[in-house]
């Protein structure tokens, strides 16, 4: 029975035909590798909530916040891409704390009683890492004065700019790609500020996969990311290189949450 991929997290559409060639630069090397049952396309008619929980599950990307919360059950990482975009480090990136250009705030701290726009309560880049760096700031579990939910780092962005909200927390990558491809949506904004960094969105895979499958998926995936067949491809998705993951790298994670919560700020307010 074929499998199912899916490669969502930064799947623009503007770029989306990059994606496509370097799906079939990734499902080529799979196969090589004795990877069974690779599909030859992605699957983007579900959610990727349903995707990470299909039984059938050969590779798709995640967040690292799903990853270790949510769908710790369903999913385990195996490898991670460096990109080559502002924020980001060798298998980590940040978040930009994104303000409009003519805003007189300095600092996170000049944000105080002001709006925030976040993609969703279990992103990594949007929601906990900027909870991570208020919390200290908080008073009574408050910083904010309004939390608006956009859904996506895209609509974030489109906030802020609008004036619809003060600032936002934008993954590094997806702010890159969307300047790069869409610089009207980015024009009149500025990084405020950086996040802590982060381990970088992982590939991964069913947690019920075989060792022997998950060693084949990692080593296809490494042989990938070597593969100048799929050169064009990586550059254009801002992929500089890819290194073998496990759960264990992303334990930070719980770990930013947690900090927050002891410091009396359990969510964005």
């Amino acid at each position: 029975m074929t499998g199912i991929a899916a490669l969502s997290m930064y799947d623009l559409p503007e770029i989306r035909k990059a994606t496509d060639a370097w799906w079939q630069t990734i499902a080529a090397s799979l196969r090589a590798e004795g990877v069974p049952d690779v599909p030859s396309t992605l699957d983007r008619s579900r959610p990727v909530s349903a995707i990470w929980r299909d039984p059938l599950l050969v590779l798709s990307q995640t967040c690292g916040y799903p990853l270790t919360h949510e769908f710790a059950h369903a999913l385990t990482a195996i490898a991670v891409p460096t990109y080559a975009a502002d924020g980001c480090t060798p298998g980590r990136y940040r978040s930009a704390f994104l303000v409009r250009s003519d805003d007189p705030a300095a600092e996170l701290d000049d944000l105080r009683d002001r709006r925030v726009a976040a993609n969703s309560p279990d992103s990594q880049s949007g929601c906990n890492a900027l909870r991570a760096a208020i919390a200290p700031l908080s008073r009574g579990g408050r910083f904010f004065s309004e939390v608006i939910w956009s859904g996506m780092h895209r609509a974030s962005i489109a906030a802020v700019r609008s004036g619809k909200a003060d600032v936002a927390a934008v993954d590094a990558v997806s702010f890159a790609l969307i300047s790069r491809h869409a610089p009207d949506e980015t024009s009149g904004l500025r990084v405020l500020d950086w996040s802590a960094d982060a381990p970088a969105l992982p590939y991964a895979t069913r947690r019920s996969i075989d060792p022997v499958t998950r060693a084949r998926l990692t080593a296809g995936l490494v042989r990938a990311a070597e593969d100048p067949s799929g050169a064009d491809a990586r550059a254009t998705l801002l992929i500089d290189g890819l290194s073998e993951v496990d759960d264990r790298d992303y334990s930070p994670l719980p770990e930013m949450r947690k900090t927050a919560e002891r410091l009396g700020y359990p969510q964005l307010a």
